[in-house]
């Protein structure tokens, strides 16, 4: 078994590789390199990484759709991933955190600060284990005396496990969206603006957008209307931010 995180890097172009290698190898990574999408997808089967560094121009497969393959492998959802592109326009920043991806930085860039990027994003990446689901998975049990959050909610909030189930239903959260969706189901009505969301989940959301907010409640909302196809829990306010619906039926 590695005694160091192992990292997944996925980049064409050799010298990028290289550099990345040696950076992650120095402070404490294990590096795996892979040129190709075909290879990446061949190495993330066989053992999952920490995480996975992931470049938007491959000669094989578009980095987007490389994402969404991986995603779909076993444990691929628990494995956070940052994109490393050339491209720096903010609509391709944007695909990015909508597709779920954990941060994303561009050509040219400081080793150094992707390494830090990496190990923010590790420290702040508590992911669940994962388990075989019960046949007939009940509602976890609400905290006892949870601020804001009723019994009669749909919601089920686990913050040891940092799980939350909708109707029942496990919801596979990126970090960002679990951080989002756990204060507005703590406090339903509760108007978060676009900057204090930034703030209480990005930790350090001097360097985000207002669009990834908008993109991680787009992801949200789809994850969960694929639950309950006739509910809209999330809240737009319009000029002010996003709440959780405060009459939402606590069963389907």
């Amino acid at each position: 078994m590695l005694s160091k995180p192992l990292i997944l890097v996925v980049e064409d172009e050799s010298g990028i590789a290289d550099t990345i290698q040696y950076v992650l190898s120095t402070d404490g990574f294990t590096p795996l390199w892979c040129s190709t999408a075909q290879q990446a997808l061949r190495e993330f089967a066989a053992a999952l990484p920490a995480l996975v560094i992931l470049d938007v121009g491959l000669p094989d497969l578009n980095g987007f759709e490389l994402f969404k393959r991986l995603q779909a492998l076993p444990g691929g959802a628990q494995v956070p991933m940052l994109f490393l592109t050339a491209r720096s326009d903010e609509i391709d920043r944007v695909v990015g955190l909508e597709l779920g991806a954990d941060d994303y930085i561009a050509k040219p860039f400081s080793p150094r600060e992707l390494v830090a990027r990496v190990r923010g994003i590790l420290r702040r990446s508590v992911r669940p284990p994962l388990v075989a689901p019960a046949l007939s998975p009940a509602p976890l049990a609400l905290p006892s005396g949870a601020p804001g959050v009723s019994s009669a909610s749909p919601f089920a909030l686990d913050e040891e496990r940092r799980q939350i189930r909708f109707y029942g239903q496990l919801l596979a959260l990126s970090r960002y969206e679990y951080g989002i969706l756990r204060l507005l189901v703590r406090k339903p009505g509760r108007v978060y603006s676009r900057d204090e969301l930034l703030d209480q989940v990005w930790e350090d959301g001097s360097g985000s957008l207002d669009r990834t907010v908008d993109a991680h409640i787009k992801t949200l909302r789809a994850k969960l209307k694929a639950v309950a196809p006739l509910t809209e829990p999330i809240r737009t306010s319009r000029g002010s931010g996003y709440a959780l619906g405060e009459d939402l039926p606590g069963a389907l």
